[in-house]
């Protein structure tokens, strides 16, 4: 058997989103090969040869790939899956772009957000907002996957020494164009690739309180700012901060959740953390039980003193 890796790149270098996922390739007991698909895309290529366990890098360098058009990449996914029985990609607003279109051709029906490979055809997957997880066992010839990349742990980005071979790209569609885009740029970490992570909830009650409490913390501990849906709803964060089942799922080394209760759509997002901190004033909040450590408290007295200590 052989799995082939969509990568996750910008055409310089590997998306840490990527190694999460050649991690889950492997455990399909596959020989694993990466397709970089994009445009001047050559350094992505050679970092993913670097990769420990890549067995083959394949590179299709063209125009139509250099702005990630769903349509342009799904063809050129298609053009290379036929000799591969598992085609994994990471469970991000791009890979969940491509996969169904690529699982839809090949008529099978598509494994989401699989956290744990048990053998090659049979999977593990949250359900009911990561409240019960699902054993899936797929019977189609060809496995087209999306991995939560909390599930893996990054596979070594050094000590492979794949062959990098091209491939031709399947060229434009034509059934979408690429207009422009606006970025928010921030020197922050990257909030799904950050380590630490603080965030605000529906208690800051104003983005003015927002920004004057979380701010100040992010910047001590050199970390990306977060929050949750209530706190997006009422606008004191932008949508792009947004953690849980309709944000972001994320898995820091430290995720500070601040006047934040715990609904279960926020806990599908980040209970996965590897140490959890939660400051909030009311002692039956949701958010204390899957706390590591919990400060029973006012966030306004508690984040600031706690901040000056840092």
């Amino acid at each position: 058997m052989s799995a082939l890796v969509i990568a996750e790149h910008d055409h310089a270098s590997l998306k840490g989103a990527t190694l999460n996922t050649i991690t889950a390739a492997l455990a399909c007991d596959a020989d694993v090969h990466v397709l970089v698909a994009g445009h001047n895309a050559q350094a992505a290529a050679q970092a993913a040869a670097q990769v420990a366990g890549v067995a083959k890098v394949l590179l299709a360098d063209d125009a139509s790939l250099a702005n990630g058009l769903a349509e342009n990449v799904a063809a050129t996914v298609l053009s290379v899956a036929g000799a591969y029985s598992h085609v994994l990609f990471p469970a991000t607003a791009s890979g969940k772009n491509v996969a169904p279109r690529v699982a839809a051709k090949l008529d099978v029906a598509q494994l989401s957000d699989v956290t744990a490979v048990k053998s090659a055809d049979t999977f593990e997957r949250p359900i009911y907002a990561g409240n019960a997880i699902a054993t899936v066992q797929s019977t189609d010839g060809k496995k087209v996957i999306t991995v939560r990349t909390t599930g893996f742990d990054a596979a070594p980005s050094t000590g492979g020494s794949a062959a990098v071979e091209s491939v031709s790209a399947a060229g434009d569609s034509g059934k979408s164009a690429y207009v422009g885009s606006e970025l928010a740029k921030s020197d922050r970490p990257e909030l799904t690739a950050a380590k630490i992570i603080v965030s605000g909830g529906r208690a800051l009650g104003s983005s003015e309180k927002f920004n004057e409490v979380m701010t100040p913390l992010a910047d001590k501990l050199g970390a990306a700012i977060g929050a949750s849906r209530a706190a997006v709803d009422a606008g004191y964060a932008p949508n792009d901060l947004q953690v849980g089942q309709t944000g972001k799922i994320v898995a820091p080394q430290l995720y500070v959740a601040c006047g934040i209760s715990g609904a279960i759509q926020h806990l599908a997002g980040m209970k996965d953390s590897k140490v959890i901190v939660a400051i909030n004033k009311d002692p039956e909040a949701p958010i204390f039980s899957v706390a590591d450590y919990g400060l029973e408290a006012d966030l306004f007295e508690a984040v600031p003193a706690l901040t000056q200590q840092i």
